[in-house]
């Protein structure tokens, strides 16, 4: 195979166009092509009057393709591309007495699993969730103004919290394994682009029958997933696991013998750190952030990113991606944006409020929204230990439960009261898409005031940069608290915590932020476990 990098394509351009242009830059006629296919395609916007697709294509000729190579002109990049690698989990020198334990099906959860079904391990998963359907109904129920359910919300159930998110797999992060979530993602119902998109996302609608996929496959493989159970201890003699106390699905409880016990538990499993910290398993606070969801028109969006080309079919709904350091030294970013996406409750304990945003695969809805955070630390906690950081988001949590009328109403404000420190008194352009609803009111009420200060500033510089992000009628949506977790759990090189045989992982554990990190520290940590045997 041929790759072909750095194609500037137009946006209109269909398959036969993509034929052509390869072949000019090869020089050779299209008739030469044999099969072509996208390896990466991303939107160029600097120029709002040229917006267009940058690609990488992978392509085999008919006859030999060494002359091809030798007479490319100079500036255009081709070389032959070597397949890769299929990247398999290792297997265990010997197999233990008793299954591992894996905590938490989250994404790490999830692929630390399929890693240690594949070699042969047999794990036994816990889930204190119910399976993605069960807990999609209950989701919806607590959506339209039903109870929440501690153990089956937004945070907990299978698929974790990103099941409920964008599904974006994005991650800054440069590991192989990668490519190898990506590829399991594909493989169980995700849509081919996550392969070659800069910006791949699956979607909430498309991320259930993915995740269920997945763990049906792992229960082929001899795993055993145990939904509704809950870990309430964990054994351990002379510095070793020895297995684990656990609260099952009719509220009584059973041991579990192992050795091992593989940790995702996610950033909200509180009551877990809280056992581990009695446990004196090593952990350190860590910093996070915390903010509120900020909407738009979606449409105001795309023309502030694209200019004339918005509303262009190829090129979908905009996003974008802002940040600053301000001079009292606070950072301020948007995260987790979603284009064509709504608000929606994320909490996990009742009495309390937290916001999160999701999309469908489409991305078509009316508003776009993304977190306005602050940056936080051990500072601003107001406590040594571990669980300070825990404690802050609570608190947030509860302030921002009241000031919503305390029946899981979320307060909001309109940007332009926002920045005049006034509470709105109902909508402007923008209508909310949070459900159960919202309660207009005031959110210096609800937030720290120098968290508060810092997104004051960085509206103004972020309307700088993006036309329209400080309207008046923009809409502050709080709080968001949950952005990662407050807390690390300490391992060492192999993944071990000092307490031996438990393997901390993901996000919970302070290790990975987002679907596609997390996923990659399951596979690293269940390998790490693979290699201890």
């Amino acid at each position: 195979m041929i790759r072909l990098s750095n194609l500037k394509v137009p946006l209109g351009a269909d398959e036969a166009a993509l034929r052509l242009l390869a072949a000019s830059k090869l020089k050779i006629p299209a008739g030469r092509i044999d099969q072509m296919r996208v390896v990466k395609k991303s939107v160029d916007a600097r120029d709002k009057g040229d917006v267009h697709f940058v690609m990488a294509m992978e392509l085999s000729l008919n006859g030999s393709e060494d002359q091809v190579l030798k007479r490319l002109p100079k500036g255009v990049q081709a070389a032959l591309s070597a397949p890769e690698a299929p990247c398999q989990p290792p297997l265990p020198k010997h197999l233990p007495p008793n299954a591992p334990l894996v905590v938490g099906l989250g994404p790490a959860g999830l692929f630390a699993a399929l890693t240690l079904a594949q070699a042969g391990l047999n794990p036994i998963v816990l889930e204190r969730g119910k399976d993605v359907d069960s807990r999609s109904r209950d989701v919806e129920t607590y959506w339209s103004g039903g109870q929440l359910d501690p153990d089956s919300n937004v945070q907990f159930g299978e698929g974790g919290a990103g099941a409920f998110s964008d599904g974006k797999l994005t991650t800054g992060i440069g590991d192989k394994r990668c490519a190898r979530v990506l590829n399991v993602l594909h493989q169980h119902g995700a849509p081919e682009e996550i392969l070659y998109l800069a910006k791949p996302h699956i979607g909430t609608d498309r991320l259930p029958g993915v995740v269920r996929s997945i763990r049906e496959q792992i229960e082929s493989l001899g795993g055993r997933v145990l939904f509704r159970h809950r870990l309430e201890k964990i054994l351990a003699e002379d510095g070793r696991v020895q297995g684990a106390i656990v609260q099952n699905e009719s509220g009584g409880q059973m041991e579990i013998c192992t050795g091992q016990i593989l940790l995702a538990i996610g950033h909200s499993a509180r009551d877990t750190f809280e056992m581990l910290y009695d446990l004196r398993v090593p952990m350190i606070q860590k910093a996070f952030s915390i903010g509120a969801r900020i909407e738009h028109r979606q449409r105001m969006i795309d023309h502030s990113q694209y200019g004339a080309a918005a509303g262009h079919p190829a090129l979908g709904a905009a996003d974008y991606k802002l940040s600053c350091h301000l001079p009292t030294g606070r950072s301020v970013y948007t995260f987790c944006m979603c284009p064509g996406g709504s608000v929606v409750a994320s909490a996990s304990e009742p009495g309390s409020v937290v916001t999160n945003g999701m999309s469908a695969f489409a991305r078509d809805g009316e508003n776009a929204n993304s977190a306005l955070l602050v940056g936080v630390g051990p500072g601003d906690f107001g406590g040594d230990d571990p669980l300070a950081g825990v404690r802050f988001q609570q608190h947030w949590e509860r302030a921002a439960f009241l000031l919503g009328g305390g029946d899981n109403r979320a307060p909001a404000q309109r940007a332009e009261d926002f920045l005049k420190n006034r509470a709105s008194q109902g909508p402007g352009d923008i209508a909310p898409s949070y459900r159960p609803g919202v309660r207009y009111a005031n959110l210096s009420d609800c937030l720290p005031g120098h968290v508060v200060e810092s997104m004051r500033s960085a509206l103004d510089i972020f309307d700088r940069r993006l036309k329209g992000f400080a309207h008046p009628d923009a809409l502050l949506t709080g709080v968001e608290t949950r952005s990662s977790s407050p807390l690390r759990i300490l391992r060492d090189d192999g993944c071990q915590s000092q307490l031996r045989g438990l393997f901390p992982c993901g996000e919970g554990a302070g290790y990975a932020g987002g679907i596609l990190s997390a996923a990659v520290d399951g596979i690293r940590v269940a390998e790490a476990l693979i290699d201890s045997l």
